[in-house]
This record gives structure tokens, sequence and C-alpha cells, in this order.
């Protein structure tokens, strides 16, 4: 066990799977206690006994991220457990290539639902977790882009895109106002990453193909990026703030 976030109680959305189950376990490891906030709660309870196999805290709390009641709920709940709240990390989020594709192609249910659960979300976690966050004395919030939002793909995913690349906008606001409250903004922006959400989409085929236009030679695995969560959660990133972290093995810098 680690103590990098000794003391600190983190909220993490999407915490039943992939990147946020291993940032989960992660944060744990380094002495905080877990809230794991995800709609699928058998899934979510797994990652709970996960972290407690490990040695650690957490709480499973159930909802939908795009809802402002259960987000709220979630928060409270957190905070009823462990006393306070000092990391938020905005992870959860959709990936749907069959619904969100084009302007062209995509419904509008389809568009308002990705928009909900990748942007709508992150307004709701912050609305009501940086008021926590406050009364701690500071702390960080993490919120997840994706490269998707750096650059276009010949497959289009629109929704997707627009809502990432808000979050870019969002990140920023938030750093300006609530630096004076000791409170940091930081967005990662992943590329491909080996997760049940991308799973569907990964044939042998696809993979390579990837896999040939990332420098590095390979897709992420999810404890990459929560490695990255962790350094924005920590107080090794205590001076960093409204920043934009690209993790994506190189894809972008081509």
């Amino acid at each position: 066990m680690g103590d990098r976030l000794k003391g600190k109680t983190a909220l993490i959305t999407g915490g039943a799977m992939g990147i946020g189950r291993e940032a989960a376990v992660l944060f744990a490891r380094e002495g905080a206690r877990v809230v794991v906030g995800d709609i699928d709660d058998a899934a979510a309870r797994e990652t709970v006994r996960m972290v407690e196999a490990a040695g650690g805290e957490a709480l499973a709390v159930t909802g939908d991220v795009a809802l402002e009641a259960d987000v709220q709920r979630m928060v409270e709940e957190g905070v009823r457990r462990f006393g306070a709240l000092h990391v938020l990390y905005c992870n959860a989020g959709v990936l749907w290539k069959d619904r969100d594709r084009s302007v062209l192609e995509t419904d509008e249910k389809w568009w308002d639902r990705v928009i909900a659960i990748n942007l709508k979300s992150v307004f709701w976690v912050t609305k009501h977790g940086i008021p926590h966050l406050k009364r701690s004395g500071g702390g960080s919030v993490i919120i997840m882009g994706s490269v998707s939002a750096l650059v276009g793909f010949t497959r289009a995913q629109d929704a997707y895109t627009a809502a990432k690349g808000g979050l870019i906008s969002l990140t920023k606001s938030l750093a300006i106002q609530f630096a004076k409250d000791r409170i940091r903004c930081n967005i990662i922006h992943p590329g491909i990453v080996d997760t049940p959400l991308q799973s569907p989409y990964l044939n042998d085929a696809v993979r390579k193909d990837f896999e040939t236009g990332i420098p590095i030679g390979r897709i992420a695995q999810p404890r990459e990026i929560a490695s990255v969560a962790l350094f924005l959660a920590s107080d090794d990133a205590s001076y960093m703030t409204g920043a934009e972290l690209v993790v994506d093995g190189g894809f972008t810098a081509g």
C-alpha cells in the first residue's frame, strides 16, 4: 500500500469496469477511500470487492450519471459514508459506434443520450461534488476526454466528438473558477484503450489497423490511463490545473 492519496476520498464515475475499475483499485492501494459510481450495480459491487481484497475501503453507489437526482444521491451517499470528498474522477462515458455516427445518420435520441452521459454527467458531478471539495479545503477534478476531441476521424462519431470537445472548455472554465479554492481541474485525452467499451469493435483486423497507426505500436491497457489519473489526483500534480494530458501512444503526434 502506498500513501499518495492517504486520507482522501475519491468519487469515480464509471467505476464498475475498464479504466474506472483499474483507477478504483489503484487509488485504494495509494490510501484513498473510493466511491464507485456506476449504472451497473453488480459490476460496481465487484469493483468494491476488488478494492477490499487489495486492502482498501470502497462503497458502491448506483445511478445514471445523466440524471441530476441520481448524481446528487451518489455524492451524498459517498459523503455520508466517508465524511468528505477530495477527488472527483469523471470517468463515465459511452462509445456507441453503431448508433453514434455522422450528423447525417444519427437519430436525435442517440445524440441526446450520448451528450447526456459524456458531457452533461460532468456538469452534475461537478455541480454537486465541488462544494464538498471546497469544504475539504481543496481537491482534484479529473475529466475523461478523448483524442476524438483533438482530431477528426473518417468513421464519424459526432455526438461523442462534440461531447468530448465540450469537456475541454468546461475543464478550463472550472480550473479558473476554483483555483482560489485550491481545486485543480485537468482533462485526460486517451487514445484507444483495450476496455469492455471498445472490445465489441476490436476484431483482429481493426486491432491491427489501430496498432499500425500508433507509434508505440499497441493499444493502451486501462491501467496506463488510470495511472495518469492517479498522478492528477495526487499532490504530485499540485501545480497543474486547466491542463490537457494526451495519453495516446503518440497517435496524435504524427
